[in-house]
């Protein structure tokens, strides 16, 4: 067994999963399809009433008219990586990056997150990259089974098809390890993300402090790497993902071409395609569309592509993701409440949107019967304040 913690443990509850007891009264409560003021009773951890009015029951926490949302739902961030490599070359130990990380996202009103991990290596020059999703996941899985964590984690496999190891990481993966999706990532340049390499060198020269000569040499490394491994890489990732059950995703797709080979690939959802032609595509195919949190508050996306506001304003935006601002998340459902007039439909983006995806069906929205994962939020003219975050009915700090 690839986990060193039998499957039978990771279904056990553990101590942010213990269920707790809360009623959030007097609040503007943000259900699927309209905004009521109401009261939301949470009974051993999951939602057993909403009831409309501004009565405050004993014991309540009245919220003054604050507004009531579920929980954030996070496919895809950078975070915990952020967290172990706080700058390049330095490992930081990490159960304490891991706590922290878990820490952080609960600050920003994410109550389940999928923790992304890149699988397939690099071993050879200046942009190399060393395989540690394994160990990292083991250490990851241990600190949850142990309770030290205030919200909900699953993995998120990010399948390296530029690289030289990633079927051997992938195997030794198994479905006991709660992975929920595996995305397949083709970092070649001059294609997907990176068709600009001028947006290419700004990032790995500042990220690995490369000269033009070491770009120039990492640039052919990768294309090589597409030549020798990409066929079987792409092919091997997509039965791994049915082997571990997970959920699969594209990246980074730009043509209506490379959105119907990840349609029949079974992608369910599309992380960050970079054109209006592939987001198209994806509603066409039927694939979700996910944009970054930072794109949509920046105005733009920062390696060129297109902008998720101008998916949202053609209505083909689905989810947001935080992509790496963990803050951003909850303050792009506001901006999105804003373009579309529409705070229900915009909530659903982080929230329903993300767990559909994920293949969820007990959280994302305020009903009963899901888990009582639930934030008090305060608008200070454009900003959400986030007043309280709870998973399960229980307080996370």
């Amino acid at each position: 067994m690839n986990s060193p913690f039998p499957a039978s443990s990771l279904t056990k509850p553990y101590a942010s999963e213990l269920p707790g007891d809360l009623c959030l009264a007097n609040a503007r409560l943000v259900l699927p399809d309209r905004v009521v003021t109401g009261s939301v009773t949470i009974d051993k951890g999951v939602i057993s009433e909403i009831a409309e009015g501004d009565h405050v029951p004993t014991g309540a926490v009245d919220c003054a008219g604050d507004l009531v949302l579920p929980g954030l739902v996070e496919l895809h961030t950078d975070n915990v990586e952020r967290h172990i490599e706080p700058r390049p070359d330095v490992d930081w130990p990490h159960l304490p990056a891991l706590i922290a990380h878990d820490a952080e996202l609960a600050s920003t009103g994410i109550t389940t997150v999928f923790d992304a991990m890149r699988v397939g290596s690099i071993h050879t020059g200046k942009g190399r990259y060393i395989d540690y999703a394994r160990k990292l996941a083991n250490e990851l899985l241990a600190a949850r089974a142990q309770g030290l964590f205030k919200i909900s984690h699953f993995l998120h496999l990010r399948a390296e098809i530029c690289s030289e190891t990633l079927l051997e990481e992938l195997a030794t993966f198994g479905p006991e390890d709660r992975v929920g999706i595996v995305s397949l990532m083709d970092h070649t340049p001059g294609q997907r993300q990176f068709r600009d390499l001028t947006a290419l060198k700004t990032y790995v020269t500042k990220k690995r402090g490369m000269n033009d000569v070491e770009f120039a040499e990492h640039v052919e490394n990768l294309l090589g790497l597409q030549t020798r491994f990409g066929a079987r890489h792409e092919t091997g990732a997509v039965a791994e993902a049915g082997r571990l059950g997970a959920v699969l995703a594209s990246h980074d797709d730009t043509t209506a071409e490379q959105v119907a080979t990840s349609s029949e690939n079974g992608v369910g959802f599309a992380e960050f395609p970079t054109t209006v032609e592939a987001a198209r595509a994806c509603r066409a195919n039927g694939i979700a569309v996910m944009m970054g949190a930072p794109n949509l508050i920046r105005g733009g996306s920062h390696s060129g592509n297109v902008a998720a506001e101008d998916l949202a304003k053609a209505d083909l935006l689905d989810i947001v993701s935080s992509d790496y601002v963990p803050s951003a998340l909850l303050l792009s459902a506001f901006h999105l409440a804003r373009l579309w007039d529409d705070l229900p439909r915009a909530v659903a983006t982080v929230t329903a949107g993300p767990a559909k995806a994920a293949q969820l069906t007990d959280r994302g929205a305020l009903q009963p019967g899901l888990r009582g994962d639930v934030l008090r939020v305060r608008t200070i003219g454009p900003t959400p304040l986030l007043r309280g975050v709870w998973c399960q009915g229980n307080k996370t700090g």
